[in-house]
């Protein structure tokens, strides 16, 4: 019997769901075993994948490492498996730039097999009890927020992504030029914007991942909403959690509605398999229409296929998460993916978290912003 294993992230949506494609697999395929291990959400963004790669044939992989993994070539180019027809009709049925964000130098390192990004959650029952209005305008959030009800994912990661989330708002991406982050302009009206948030959001939640922040929600009746964290299809499903979240479209800042920052996981393949040939089959079997709406889905993935988000069945089991958020995946910014761009990534959430959490010099925090992005340019 041949066995390969992989390694996925701790929680329903990267572990079961994927644990219950092999399951199927290996049912369709009797002599193959396939075994899934997880990490922490932490421990997925931030160890290198070509260590990981020594160890596992399949790596669940985030979408920044894209650049290293062509460089390096850790993980094997799907191209050499898979066919044009393939790979162009995952193209075509990409939820946003999910499918081009596994894409570098004309190979496919991954296969979009989840998508998501940043999005708004609430609890209706707690709105209508309180006799909240839902907000519209980035105004309306602030005022929201000073209810004590609005909870953020915190940690460095997330605050560097809601960071590049209001400067792309503003009309400029991030990491475009070779000098400079952001220009000081826009950088410090989106610093300060952050903070204006951030001064009325409670310090737990400086400590937080998506997670956690949905978590919070639906364990206890302290937090009705959340402006945007990393959605979880999870937590609209019955029987998941104590109490159910609604997921909406964003608030907007002058008549924009925020432009979040790509998120999802990529499912790729170790160029030290022995078995390359037979995991591409897997690959391709996750990937694939009737797998992510179904087997995929079904065990608590969020699927990567955009005919997965348009389904009739898959919106009435998660209150219509799927119909809701997709315009906001498909107008989601591609967060760079040079080779040092993880450097960057491990370091610069930390001074913009301590920032919205207490305030300071915006030129400061920007030149130091600047400092680390030009490292990570000549790593």
């Amino acid at each position: 019997m041949t066995k390969l294993k992989g390694i996925t992230w701790n929680h329903s949506r990267g572990f079961t769901s994927i644990v219950a494609c092999a399951q199927r697999f290996s049912e369709l395929h009797p002599e193959l075993d396939i075994t899934w291990e997880k990490r922490s959400l932490q421990a997925f963004a931030d160890e290198p994948i070509n260590e990981l790669a020594k160890r596992y044939d399949f790596l669940i992989i985030d979408h920044p490492w894209t650049g290293f993994a062509a460089r390096t070539e850790v993980i094997v180019p799907l191209n050499k498996y898979l066919s044009a027809e393939y790979l162009n009709n995952q193209a075509n049925n990409s939820v946003g730039k999910s499918h081009e964000s596994y894409s570098f130098n004309g190979k496919q390192w991954a296969l979009a097999i989840d998508a998501a990004t940043p999005v708004a959650a609430s609890r209706p029952d707690l709105f209508s009890k309180h006799g909240w209005k839902f907000p519209e305008t980035y105004a309306d959030l602030i005022k929201l927020s000073k209810t004590g009800c609005v909870a953020i994912p915190g940690i460095p990661q997330d605050t560097l992504m809601s960071f590049y989330m209001i400067c792309s708002t503003l009309d400029e991406d991030v990491c475009t030029s070779e000098s400079q982050v952001i220009s000081e302009k826009t950088g410090i009206k989106a610093l300060q914007l952050l903070r204006e948030l951030g001064k009325n959001i409670k310090s737990e939640s400086y400590d937080w991942n998506p997670i956690k922040v949905y978590e919070a929600m639906t364990l206890t009746d302290e937090y009705a909403y959340s402006p945007f964290a990393y959605g979880y299809t999870n937590y609209s499903r019955e029987g998941y959690a104590r109490k159910l979240l609604k997921f909406h479209d964003m608030v907007s800042i002058d008549g924009q509605k925020l432009i979040t920052t790509l998120g999802g996981t990529g499912l790729a393949i170790s160029a030290d398999s022995k078995h390359q040939e037979i995991a591409a089959k897997f690959a391709e079997y996750v990937g694939s229409e009737t797998t992510q709406k179904g087997v995929f889905f079904d065990n608590g993935g969020q699927p990567g296929h955009r005919e997965a988000w348009l389904d009739i069945r898959t919106n009435e089991v998660t209150i219509d998460f799927f119909k809701d958020t997709l315009p906001a995946l498909d107008r989601a910014f591609l967060r760079p993916r040079y080779h040092g761009n993880m450097y960057f990534q491990d370091r610069a959430g930390a001074p913009i978290r301590d920032y919205m959490m207490k305030g300071g010099d915006e030129h400061k925090l920007l030149k130091h912003l600047n400092q680390i992005y030009q490292k990570s340019l000549s790593i």
